[in-house]
């Protein structure tokens, strides 16, 4: 099994994300010792972001890009192929704002490609990153989980499953920042989503 581990914070250290995905890989570990974890720390090795450099070098054919060009959609390419290799998908996200953190979205954003990762049928989109497991460690100062202000649940809903990724199952540490109490019951409750989601 391959596992490949996102962190999503803007922190390289200290993440109540990664603390939560690092408990969710820690898992999948003790149940399978074999495994191998790919992990992509976004915060020490950032997604180029998508400017009009970038859509140009990723819409121009491929003997007419300049070698500039053609590093910026191999950086994609190896994002991808990260993707393309994994069984399961681990990825730790912080709430910034009611939204997920830019480094997170371009991250998305270079692995979501025509015709690479999804592709556009008569009957509409197809994802083409099937067969794989995602799993999402979401950590929120506040409780947001089941109501409005939970941006993030349906928008990774909606974006992973555009590439395929429909076996989705989250995890949340809420309360965070509510006071040492509530932080305490919002990794019992991470612990406990980790027991219903991964048996």
């Amino acid at each position: 099994m391959n596992i490949l581990q996102i962190n999503g914070s803007a922190r390289s250290e200290g993440a109540n994300s990664t603390r939560v995905a690092n408990g969710i890989v820690a898992r999948l570990l003790a149940a399978g010792p074999q495994a191998r974890v790919v992990l992509r720390d976004l915060a020490r090795d950032p997604a180029p972001i998508i400017d009009e450099a970038a859509l140009g070098a990723l819409f121009s054919p491929v003997e007419q890009r300049t070698p500039e060009q053609a590093a910026r959609v191999a950086a994609s390419d190896a994002l991808i192929a990260e993707v393309q290799a994994a069984d399961v998908i681990v990825l730790g996200v912080p709430m910034y704002n009611f939204g997920i953190p830019s480094q997170l979205k371009n991250w998305i954003d270079a692995i979501a490609r025509a015709g690479v990762t999804f592709r556009y049928t008569e009957n509409g989109p197809e994802g083409l990153l099937k067969g794989k497991k995602v799993f999402v460690a979401f950590a929120r100062g506040g409780r947001y989980r089941g109501t409005p202000a939970d941006t993030q649940t349906p928008y990774l809903q909606t974006v992973l499953g555009f590439v395929g990724l429909t076996d989705v199952r989250f995890v949340y540490a809420e309360g965070l920042n509510m006071g040492e109490e509530a932080a305490q019951q919002g990794f019992a409750q991470a612990e406990a989503d980790m027991d219903a989601v991964l048996g």
